[in-house]
């Protein structure tokens, strides 16, 4: 009985708990400065997009047809945030890492945005 609707469930529940664990950690031990910094706001969206992809995987667990991630708009941003963390190893100016900093969060919020958008239209189709 592994794959019970309750056993699911605990499992995204813990996930999710440790996911906000992780951004209250973030937040408490970040003075008030830093988050001014494209980077500090970069590492906020990954953790979210983390708990979207996280979300995905539980919920593909018992779907026939599972929800594809959009993976190419995923690396997109991985690909966004490696150039503004290491913009200065790069020789980029300031204002290039920030816009690149700044296509990351985009990217990690378009993609959550589509996973989230495919998880409402299942759950009225199947209504």
């Amino acid at each position: 009985m592994p794959d019970s609707p309750s056993n699911s469930r605990r499992w995204t529940v813990i996930a999710s708990a440790l996911l906000c664990c992780g951004l209250g950690v973030v937040v408490m031990y970040t003075n008030r400065s830093a988050f001014f910094s494209p980077l500090a706001v970069m590492v906020v969206a990954a953790i979210g997009l983390a708990a979207v992809l996280l979300q995905l995987r539980f919920y593909n667990r018992g779907q026939s047809n599972p929800v594809q991630a959009p993976v190419w708009l995923n690396i997109l941003g991985v690909l966004f945030a490696l150039t503004a963390l290491f913009g200065d190893f790069l020789g980029l100016s300031w204002q290039i890492a920030e816009v690149m900093a700044l296509g990351a969060v985009g990217s990690f919020a378009i993609s959550s945005a589509m996973i989230l958008q495919a998880f409402r239209k299942r759950r009225t189709m199947s209504k």
